[in-house]
């Protein structure tokens, strides 16, 4: 083997340095967020306005010395603001609607849920990176699936009965007459609900492979008082029941199948003869220089972790969260569908159209 002598840049180095301390705290401050949430912190402040550790601890059954500490984290990282003058901490209402609000489009405590799945996924991943295998989506931590949830709830009801579906060619005028909607790999069903909400007169059908997620989707439809226009069932993608639908959908989800193309044909072969095919993907350029940004950055880490082993499990092609408008134009036209377009799309999320 060959040295290759580099010169290094010692300003380059320091600047590099700088920025690493930056993502330690802000990679460490992360477990301070999940506990935050578990324990109350963040819904406490923001209906408290300035507080002091004591008063925090007080109105969330915490020890003091714990929340000073993690107060103090907290203003560091911008997370709250600090008065020293009052030794008062106090959590914004930009900040609060971010950290505190669980309806709230701007929620990311749902994201932090992941990253704890991811995290606890590290050993399982070091490993399959050598061996080439999987990790199925159902076999992460439990947190993965009600955070999951979380994270994609908030873009949904920002978006979904108000922009995606009407972005689509006639697809709403069916649902206020009634239609009948498949919503494969739905999780806890949070898009299920929310289109059988907006739209009473319709039946809808949600499937996934993960038996608890669709458990928590039955309580969840229960709550909402939709169990009798809503049904949930343990069903694989490229197997699922029913036909005739006028809707069938995929929620960041056909990118991590095992088998796309088999799921696209499936949904084919499902829907009515003038139906629809809505596939929601997170958002991406075709090539990787594309997605070198903040959104491409999350995105690759998590198909890293949770993408692409759950379907190199069925040794599958590992599409990933970064699939981009190309590559699922590519499943749907193998699939057998003719037409294909991009409907619309947010920072997050590129919503298409296959009939």
């Amino acid at each position: 083997m060959t040295s290759v002598n580099r010169t290094i840049d010692a300003a380059r180095l320091d600047a590099f340095i700088a920025r690493v301390v930056g993502e330690l705290g802000a990679a460490a401050s992360a477990v301070l967020v999940r506990i935050g949430d578990r324990l109350g912190l963040y819904r406490a402040m923001a209906e408290a306005g300035p507080i002091t550790p004591a008063e925090l601890a007080t109105r969330t059954g915490t020890a003091e010395r714990y929340v000073r500490e993690w107060l103090a984290n907290q203003a560091a990282g911008g997370y709250v603001s600090y008065d020293p003058g009052a030794g008062t901490f106090e959590l914004p209402p930009e900040q609060a609607a971010a950290l505190a609000t669980e309806d709230s489009p701007a929620s990311v405590q749902g994201a932090f849920q992941v990253l704890e799945a991811m995290t606890q996924a590290e050993e399982r991943i070091a490993k399959v990176f050598r061996t080439g295998e999987g990790l199925p989506w159902g076999a992460h931590h439990p947190c993965l699936f009600e955070g999951t949830e979380r994270f994609f709830r908030p873009g949904y009801a920002a978006n979904l009965v108000d922009r995606w579906l009407p972005a689509l060619d006639g697809v709403t005028a069916k649902l206020r007459e009634g239609a009948s909607i498949a919503d494969v790999g739905c999780g806890h069903g949070a898009s299920t609900v929310l289109m059988a909400r907006a739209y009473p007169r319709s039946r809808f059908f949600g499937y996934d492979t993960h038996p608890a997620s669709i458990d928590a989707a039955r309580a969840r439809a229960a709550e909402a008082g939709l169990a009798g226009r809503v049904q949930f069932e343990v069903a694989d993608a490229v197997s699922f029941p029913g036909g005739g639908f006028d809707l069938v959908a995929h929620f960041d989800s056909l990118h991590d199948m095992v088998d796309p193309v088999g799921a696209a044909r499936r949904v084919r072969d499902a829907l009515a003869p003038d139906g629809t095919w809505m596939v929601v993907e997170p958002a991406a350029g075709d090539r990787i220089e594309q997605n070198l940004n903040p959104v491409g950055r999350l995105y690759y880490a998590a198909s890293t972790l949770i993408c692409v082993p759950n379907s190199l499990s069925g040794h599958g092609p590992a599409l990933g969260a970064q699939a981009g408008e190309v590559r699922i134009r590519q499943v749907a036209e193998q699939a057998g569908f003719r037409r294909f377009r991009r409907a619309t799309q947010t920072p997050f999320n590129l919503v298409f159209e296959a009939r």
